[in-house]
């Protein structure tokens, strides 16, 4: 290939290649693990305590009670909280942990509100990923922050505008 002669670039004999930069795989202003695990942890006080005492000290009867059946139990705590958590993202895209520290779900690759059933999927598979413990992990190794439930359902969490 013969090297390009500035006189023929600047009379536009000749085209200058543009060399266009491929688009930012950051597209989203994704939230930090740290400001995600504030909010999961403000979530754990604010919608996680008051269901496990309804159902240790009411359901259960105390305990004891709990100690005896601790399947039922947690299954008693789980669905509660995913139908809670499932609500407040369908109406707003923010649980309360989120809308403390400004950041919210969306779907990415339009940027908007996600389905209700894909906020149903996402909250579903965020308690499959508790168990592995993998899934929460791998925030801590990507460069968009993603937990496993968020890869599975196709969401974010970025900051809010």
């Amino acid at each position: 290939m013969a090297k390009k002669r500035f006189r023929d670039v600047k009379q536009g004999k000749e085209k200058e290649i543009v060399i266009e930069k491929p688009h930012s795989a950051n597209k989203w202003n994704y939230a930090s693990a740290g400001i995600k695990i504030k909010a999961f942890l403000t979530d754990s006080f604010m919608l996680v305590m008051p269901i496990m005492y309804v159902v240790f000290y009411l359901i259960m009867g105390g305990r004891e009670g709990f100690a005896e059946h601790k399947a039922m139990g947690w299954i008693y705590i789980l669905i509660p909280l995913v139908i809670v958590q499932t609500i407040f993202m369908f109406k707003t895209g923010q649980t309360p942990g989120y809308r403390a520290y400004k950041i919210t779900l969306i779907d990415d690759t339009t940027g908007e509100k996600p389905s209700l059933f894909i906020i149903l999927f996402r909250n579903l598979s965020a308690i499959l990923s508790l168990f592995t413990f993998f899934g929460w992990i791998m925030m801590f190794f990507r460069k968009d922050k993603k937990t496993l439930h968020d890869l599975l359902s196709g969401t974010a969490i970025v900051m809010k505008k």
